[in-house]
């Protein structure tokens, strides 16, 4: 098995495969036009998983640096699961250093809660102090 190496430089994002996972395999995004995710990578840091200099795995996080985070659009290509791969982009998304000391890291999943949870996800705290305007249909036409 061929080690991942994880990179937060957009330059080396595959960013056509990143828009054919989110618009046609993911359960979140489906249908999201290019140009949308286009604009969420140019604002989020981004952090993407390569073996063998292709990209297998993708997850970003919008953030102010400061107080707040929220990861997003974490995934690895079907082919490369089960190899640890997500567990070790989670790694090292958690670990860095611009990602040190927020007091709030979310993230909404309606799957894969057991890797969140390993990393200390749960759900809210005060559930009754979080609130969302949610368009889950927004980029079906």
């Amino acid at each position: 098995m061929s080690a991942l190496q994880i990179s937060t430089d957009r330059t080396e994002l595959d960013v056509p495969l990143i828009y054919r996972f989110l618009s046609e395999q993911s359960t979140w995004a489906v249908g999201i036009p290019r140009n949308v995710v286009d604009r969420a990578i140019e604002n989020s840091l981004c952090f993407g998983g390569y073996v063998d200099g292709r990209q297998v795995a993708f997850a970003r996080v919008v953030t102010d640096y400061a107080t707040f985070g929220s990861l997003a659009d974490v995934f690895v290509v079907p082919e490369y699961r089960g190899r640890g791969y997500a567990r070790e982009i989670m790694e090292t998304l958690l670990a860095h250093p611009s990602l040190q000391g927020l007091r709030r890291l979310t993230l909404a999943s309606n799957n894969a809660h057991e890797l969140f949870e390993k990393f200390g996800f749960a759900s809210p705290q005060q559930p009754d102090t979080l609130l969302e305007r949610y368009f889950p249909n927004i980029y079906v036409s």
